[in-house]
């Protein structure tokens, strides 16, 4: 009798400590069952807001951007003119389009790449232990932050051919055949170009170092032990652990490189002879600032929204594919 009472008990205990259990355990939503109308709330309150701003800011002026690619809209005229696609087909047909064309395409990649590939081994460099480390990050990001116009104002006195720093240094040693950063076409994309590398290098070099902060060493040691050499371990130890940070960078250091302006509006204005730097973005500026209109200058801008969607969705793409 005593043991069947203190089974029933026991049992007791057990199912009281359950059901306490169950009501200090976070509320689950089960199937079939709906959430509540706070979760609800929330998500209106932290959203909401987040989406009219874009709409407001972003998405409305894409939209009109668009529209007025098929009009022949005067920036100085209240009325624009339906042309259908005639500025597209303007665009296709002119000889300067694909000149302004090859420009955008090799100062994009060349800042891409050479400015994601210096940051990076800047960021290996830097990462170990060295007296002075802490001045020379301060030294490397600090460009990035001062005004791209202040730094095309003071490289042009670098670049100078009469009296700038290149101009000496190659003068000191021995070379006579100084280039003309300012006549040369060539020579002033070169110019326009390692100066917006110089200036963004610091942005793909502060990313790539709290990258390399999580990076496991527990897998370069075992890789060490053996017997990978250095290339091994960078190219199948440390570049997989980097890769989402190198997709960031290489969608964000692209973005960036496509919208650049202001270096070439003060050292280059996209010249010389005419269109020798000027970029896609720079030729939306000329078109509708300056030859007022603002029609064609929208289908530029157009067209480079479209091959920028292109490019990010190829991007994200080539990422799952390697992270599967």
């Amino acid at each position: 009798m005593f043991r069947k009472s203190a089974d029933s008990v026991n049992r007791w205990f057990a199912m009281h400590r359950k059901a306490a259990a169950v009501r200090k355990s976070p509320e689950r939503v089960l199937p079939g069952r709906s959430r509540p109308w706070q979760d609800y709330a929330l998500f209106v309150v932290l959203v909401v807001p987040n989406l009219a701003l874009l709409t407001l800011f972003v998405y409305r002026p894409l939209a009109d951007n668009i529209r007025l690619s098929f009009t022949d809209w005067n920036i100085a005229d209240p009325v624009a003119n339906s042309v259908g696609f005639d500025n597209y087909i303007e665009w296709w047909q002119r000889d300067d389009s694909w000149k302004v064309v090859g420009n955008t395409v090799i100062f994009t990649v060349a800042a891409v790449v050479v400015s994601m590939a210096l940051g990076l081994a800047l960021a290996m460099l830097l990462d170990r232990k060295l007296f002075g480390r802490n001045v020379v990050r301060s030294a490397i990001f600090a460009p990035f932050v001062i005004s791209g116009a202040a730094i095309g104002v003071a490289f042009q006195f670098i670049f100078d051919p009469s009296f700038g720093l290149v101009q000496d240094v190659l003068h000191r040693l021995g070379v006579d055949n100084i280039p003309d950063f300012y006549q040369d076409p060539e020579w002033a994309l070169f110019m326009v170009t390692l100066t917006y590398i110089w200036k963004n290098l610091g942005y793909a070099f502060v990313i790539y170092l709290a990258a390399l902060q999580g990076v496991r060493a527990e897998l370069l040691e075992a890789a060490e032990m053996d017997g990978a050499g250095g290339w091994t371990r960078f190219t199948k130890v440390l570049l997989p652990q980097l890769r989402p940070t190198t997709f960031f960078l290489s969608i964000t250091v692209l973005l960036n490189s496509l919208q650049v302006f202001d270096l070439i509006n003060v050292m280059t204005r996209g010249g010389p002879l005419g269109n020798g730097t000027t970029t896609m973005v720079f030729q939306v500026y000329e078109e509708s600032f300056r030859n007022f209109r603002a029609g064609y200058g929208a289908t530029v801008a157009t067209i480079m929204f479209v091959v920028l969607l292109v490019v990010t969705l190829i991007q994200v793409r080539v990422m799952d594919r390697g992270e599967r």
